[in-house]
Formats: C-alpha cells, sequence, structure tokens
C-alpha cells in the first residue's frame, strides 16, 4: 500500500515564507550600483557556515539574473561559473571580442581568464567597460573569469583591484616594485606581452602608488569585491 507523505506545517511554512521573500525580492527591483549589490549580500553572507552561504549566493545570483538577465558568457569556466551563479539562461559568446562589444551599451559579460590573447588589456582603451567582479569571489583562491560592465564599482571594504602592465619584468620584479610603493600584488595572467596583477583593496586609476609602476602602457582596469 502507497502511504501518503506526513505534513509537516513548519516545513511547509517556511517554505512558502521562502517564496514569498524570493518575490518580494524580484519585485523590489535592483540595487542601484554593483557595490550596493555587494554590500548587501557581504551582511547576508557574514555569520553564516559554509552550506547556508552556498545558498545564499546561488539565490541571490538567480534573483540578479532575473532582474536584469543573465551575463553573457565566454570561455568555459566561465559557463561553468555563470551556471552555478546565475543559472543557464547566459548566452554564449565565442570571442572576448564580440562578448566586449555586446556589452559596450549595456549589459555585463564573464569572460575567462585563461587563453592566448589578453582580451583584459584591451580595457585600457576602452574606459567606459570595467571589471566590477572576479569569480570565484571568495578569499581562498583567485579569479578564473571576471566580469566586465558598462559601469564603475565603488569600494565596499574588501575588494581587490585589476591592474595591467607591458612591463618585461619578471613577476617578482613587478610585485616587488608594487610592494615599495605600498601595494600588494598578485600575478593573475599572462598573454601577448602583457601582465595582468591584483592589487589587495580598492585602487583608484589615479592612485599616486603608481606613478612610478613598472611599465609603459599600465593602468588599473577595474575593481571586485570579494566575500
Amino acid at each position: 500500500m502507497l502511504q501518503e507523505p506526513p505534513h509537516d506545517p513548519e516545513r511547509a511554512r517556511l517554505d512558502q515564507a521562502v517564496r514569498q521573500a524570493v518575490t518580494a525580492r524580484l519585485r523590489a527591483g535592483t540595487d542601484p550600483a554593483p557595490d550596493a549589490a555587494a554590500l548587501a549580500l557581504r551582511s547576508l553572507l557574514t555569520g553564516s557556515d559554509s552550506a547556508t552561504r552556498a545558498v545564499i549566493r546561488a539565490v541571490w545570483g538567480r534573483i540578479e539574473a532575473g532582474q536584469t538577465g543573465a551575463p553573457l558568457v565566454c570561455g568555459g569556466l566561465s559557463r561553468l561559473l555563470a551556471a552555478d551563479r546565475y543559472g543557464l539562461g547566459g548566452q554564449v559568446v565565442a570571442e572576448p571580442e564580440a562578448a566586449l562589444s555586446a556589452i559596450s551599451k549595456g549589459g555585463q559579460a564573464l569572460i575567462d581568464l585563461s587563453g592566448v590573447r589578453p582580451w583584459w588589456g584591451r580595457l585600457l582603451a576602452l574606459p567606459h567597460l570595467r571589471i566590477i567582479a572576479g569569480l570565484p569571489d571568495d578569499r581562498a583562491g583567485l579569479p578564473q573569469a571576471l566580469m566586465v560592465a558598462a559601469r564603475p564599482t565603488g569600494p565596499t571594504g574588501d575588494d581587490r583591484t585589476f591592474w595591467v602592465t607591458d612591463a618585461n619584468q619578471s613577476d617578482l620584479r613587478i610585485v616587488e616594485a608594487l610592494g615599495l610603493a605600498g601595494l600588494a600584488a598578485t600575478p593573475l595572467a599572462s598573454a601577448g606581452g602583457l601582465k595582468l596583477f591584483m592589487l589587495a583593496g580598492y585602487v583608484q586609476a589615479e592612485d599616486a602608488r603608481l606613478t612610478a609602476a613598472p611599465g609603459l602602457l599600465s593602468g588599473v582596469i577595474g575593481a571586485a569585491p570579494q566575500f
């Protein structure tokens, strides 16, 4: 004989509360800026265990996708990371340059860092496009893909900044030079004669500490929060 599963009124109440909360949050609209969204998410994650953090991030990402649409994705890692965070709705773009062109007037694109062409170097000549996120975005590891959008992000109190240079010195020498200027740097990618470093904290493009940084062609191309 088939038995009807037992009804748990308290669990049913909690399930309805989740549905109502998600519906209300979707109706409330988007945060005014990426840094505002980051601050809101960080407040939710603070004090949560690892399982709860993972669920909150996934729900948060799908709320964002439900409001503004999933980001364009370019590269295998980006597809995996975007699916985990935003769901499967992201349009796949074959080339980074095509993704940058597509978002020049709005939207956002998640692009792999791996590859033989330094697409991130193009952002030096495209100041209207900035990196606003790096996934994974926890402190335990380095980003494998970068989110680019036609809007900047402000400081959140726990950020990492992305800086490009054409300096031909070794990564170690560049890190040492930046360290002497008061900047903590980590090598992130290298291709086509350009190098991408991650600087600790929120560093503005006009920061005086970058004045004597190695390289003839260099600059900040965005910043992203970490959680």
